[in-house]
């Protein structure tokens, strides 16, 4: 047994992200994760994304998006049509402590799957249903995806390029952000319920999660911004909507990002720059007149920032404390020193001793580290290993 939560059960009959992603994120901190799936299809996921190719140039393993999602689990098919699959499942939910799942609301009760039915089996279960919309309210039928709610929650309307702009418009954040904001939330839920049921009550409970309430509350600032002041966000390109400089520059190679959060940094900024006068106008003396006079101060910035190489930049803003990084494509992020130190990516050998490539996850404990013990699972690879472990059947 290794991690934080060696003696914690988890049932995942999730698909895609939002909850595949949640119930990895309990087996890297040491949780028997569980993964339910459909008979001969599984999850959506082993069919969406790349594969890797083997030396002939055809396609081998699993996709990139479930590889992404579905480490240190364990698959088994289950068809829960099907009366003895229903009853697989409620004897499985009985040895459970957790029990993730993000059928559309009230999908499971046609089953006896429901957080009211397996409560009964197990009063001490904490059962996290994931959906777009949440249980009740007008749009609890509705499907979702993803951009769905990047559209819903506001947040594309505060992404892309201004008005005005070549590119302006309305952009798609570069990945499922959505869905793993609501993975993080649905962690951290789960985690506080199993903080309850062992301190306080000794049941478990049921989490209502939805990816649209969870996309809307990840927005912090941006929609505090609005409903402090009246002011609606707007698409500001690769800039800030409160602080500036803050935002992508370009050099004598390449963009490079600044970011000034006060204005003793905007001071040292300028100085660096061989602009040493520029913070004693009070067009640019503090954060709120260089919001107001960005048109005058930022073309006279980006003048002076051609006149070197990102990196030469960077090495002199890094002595003077001023925050400034390039835009790195993957490739780059891979070479980076620090996340070569990190070792945020990696690998999990498998059975047969290849390798498995790997994001790793990024909690460091000082005493319980998170672990990498299982390589993402074939679909029903191991139904007879937890059938005999968690119930005593055989095959």
């Amino acid at each position: 047994m290794s991690g934080c939560l060696p003696r914690i059960r988890v049932l995942d009959m999730t698909r895609v992200f939002a909850g595949p992603w949640a119930a990895q994120m309990l087996g890297d901190f040491g949780a028997d994760v569980v993964k339910v799936e459909q008979p001969g299809s599984g999850d959506d996921v082993r069919r969406m994304g790349f594969r890797k190719r083997g030396e002939d140039g055809a396609e081998i393993g699993e996709t990139s998006s479930f590889l992404a999602m579905n480490r240190n689990k364990r698959s088994i098919a289950l068809d829960i049509a099907k009366p003895e699959g229903q009853a697989t499942l409620r004897a499985l939910a009985a040895k459970a402590d957790v029990f993730i799942e993000n059928f559309k609301a009230g999908g499971l009760k046609r089953y006896g799957l429901d957080y009211a039915a397996l409560s009964e089996v197990n009063p001490r279960l904490v059962y996290c249903s994931i959906t777009g919309f949440g249980q009740d309210g007008p749009y609890a039928p509705l499907p979702g995806y993803d951009p769905i709610f990047q559209a819903m929650s506001g947040l594309m309307s505060v992404t892309g390029q201004p008005d005005g702009q070549p590119g302006a418009g309305p952009v798609l954040a570069g990945y499922s952000l959505s869905d793993i904001n609501a993975g993080f939330y649905a962690t951290i839920a789960i985690l506080a319920a199993l903080h309850h049921r062992d301190t306080i009550s000794g049941r478990g409970q049921h989490i209502d999660l939805a990816l649209l309430d969870s996309q809307i509350a990840a927005q912090s600032h941006i929609a505090m911004n609005w409903l402090v002041s009246g002011r609606m966000p707007v698409r500001a390109g690769a800039a800030s909507q409160i602080n500036t400089p803050w935002q992508a520059f370009a050099t004598a190679d390449r963009p490079l990002m600044v970011a000034i959060g006060n204005d003793r940094q905007f001071a040292q900024f300028c100085t660096v720059l061989g602009l040493p006068d520029m913070p004693a106008d009070p067009r640019f003396a503090t954060n709120r007149q260089r919001m107001a006079h960005k048109a005058d101060m930022l073309p006279v910035l980006q003048r002076a920032l051609l006149a070197k190489t990102a990196r030469e930049w960077m090495d002199a803003l890094n002595q003077v404390g001023v925050s400034s990084g390039p835009i790195n494509d993957f490739g780059a992020v891979a070479a980076d020193a620090q996340v070569r130190h990190r070792e945020m990516f990696g690998a999990i050998r498998d059975e047969a001793g290849g390798e498995v490539p790997m994001i790793a996850n990024p909690v460091r404990f000082s005493e319980t580290p998170a672990s990498y013990r299982r390589r993402p699972p074939a679909l029903g690879e191991h139904t007879e290993d937890v059938l005999r472990e968690w119930l005593g059947e055989t095959p």
